[in-house]
């Protein structure tokens, strides 16, 4: 038995010796072949490298020269992620309907001219059209733009990238975040998926729309910029700035990642010029925000935030010297909704907030947010300060009046 096992070590011994050797010297007689790697869900963005051609030495009588090394070229292509998601991103065209002022005049001959101009003026004005973008948020026919795209609308037109077109219906929209919910009544959509994952400034992102109607579009930039608040676009603000080219006609579209995956809704930008145009700084209204709100317009009709019922105003360098405040972080309430939530929780004029729930507040824009996030019938504890007194005080919060339409 001894002798038996002997040789089997002796025999193991000189296999693995020659693997080596042939391994080390000539590996081309292995044939180990790689496995091929899973292909993504999504497709990414993809790098091709091409490799530095080796330089070239010449040789002359007078000397022995080398060129100079060429560096190696990377080439990018986000073709992957546009061509996710750009079939649901869709072209909108509204219309509205303008009644002339001069329909029931009485037929007056030496009118007549002037009245004829003013119809024909009229008319052109019924057949212009307004543009903007949406995205198809779900396979049931639900799309998401801004509401000043299809806001006073008499007619909505929908423009898919396969070719075909559609009348939209408006669900619902909620000004204060400039949104709207479409309907179309069409098969085999493609519905865009949202991402999920942590934003960061830095992060490549694409921007795709229908830019002064030339067609859907694709422009690339990075995330400039988070939670961007006090800009006077909307009541409620938490936008994301890229620097993506958006233009009159972007609105409504799709900010995307390199998988093709959504993080915001085209917006807004800002402009030296009432015409518009990019100067590379535009703002998205993020995707987890737009997307929560569509789903509660389709299911409830409204959206539904808490209200707090009062003016704030925020604390300048001046009256935090007043008030022998160390800092500027809180808001001062200027006035009181009458009968609101604040009110009867027996807050007054004057009284400063400076924190909520043990969570500090900084200015108006944040507390808003924050109160907004909180549904009806919330209790909020306030840590507040009163003729230089700290206390605590417990409101209920209210439903915010509504600002919501429903079609």
């Amino acid at each position: 038995m001894h002798r038996y096992w002997l040789i089997f070590s002796q025999t193991v011994t000189v296999f693995l010796a020659i693997l080596f050797t042939v391994t080390t010297l000539r590996p081309d007689w292995l044939d180990f072949k790689k496995q091929p790697a899973i292909p993504a869900s999504v497709p990414t963005a993809t790098a091709k490298i091409e490799p530095a051609e080796p330089p070239k030495e010449t040789e002359t009588k007078a000397e022995k020269t080398k060129e100079p090394e060429k560096l190696i070229t990377i080439i990018t292509s986000y073709a992957g992620a546009v061509k996710v998601a750009a079939p649901s991103v869709v072209n909108i065209y509204t219309s509205k309907n303008i009644e002339s002022p001069f329909k029931n005049l009485p037929d007056v001959p030496a009118l007549r001219p002037f009245i004829q101009e003013q119809k024909e003026n009229m008319q052109m004005l019924n057949n212009t059209t307004s543009l903007g973008s949406g995205v198809i948020a779900s396979a049931e026919g639900y799309i998401l733009t801004n509401y000043h795209v299809v806001e006073a609308a008499d007619s909505i037109e929908v423009a898919l990238t396969d070719g075909r077109r559609s009348n939209a219906r408006l669900i619902g929209a909620d000004p204060d975040t400039d949104l709207a919910v479409l309907k179309i009544d069409l098969t085999d959509l493609v519905a865009i998926h949202p991402d999920n994952k942590q934003l960061n400034v830095g992060d490549v992102v694409l921007a795709i729309g229908n830019p002064f109607g030339v067609g859907q579009t694709t422009t690339m930039g990075i995330i400039s910029a988070l939670g961007r608040t006090g800009l006077g676009i909307n009541t409620y603000e938490n936008f994301i700035q890229t620097d993506a080219a958006i233009n009159p006609g972007n609105s409504g579209g799709a900010l995307i990642n390199v998988n093709g995956d959504l993080i915001g809704i085209n917006t807004a930008i800002y402009s030296e010029s009432e015409a518009g145009g990019s100067l590379g700084i535009g703002f998205a209204t993020p995707a987890h925000t737009a997307l929560k709100i569509m789903q509660e317009i389709i299911e409830t009709g409204t959206v539904s935030r808490g209200w707090l019922g009062i003016e704030p105003q925020d604390i300048t360098s001046d009256l935090a010297k007043a008030f022998n405040l160390d800092s500027t972080k809180g808001i001062i309430i200027a006035s009181l909704v009458p009968n609101g939530p604040a009110g009867q929780a027996g807050l007054l004029v004057g009284d400063i907030l400076l924190g909520m729930n043990d969570k500090e507040i900084i200015d108006t824009d944040q507390m808003l947010n924050e109160i907004a996030g909180y549904p009806p019938k919330t209790q909020v504890k306030f840590k507040i300060l009163r003729s230089g007194k700290a206390q605590d005080v417990t409101v209920t919060l209210g439903q915010r009046p509504g600002t919501t339409t429903k079609k």
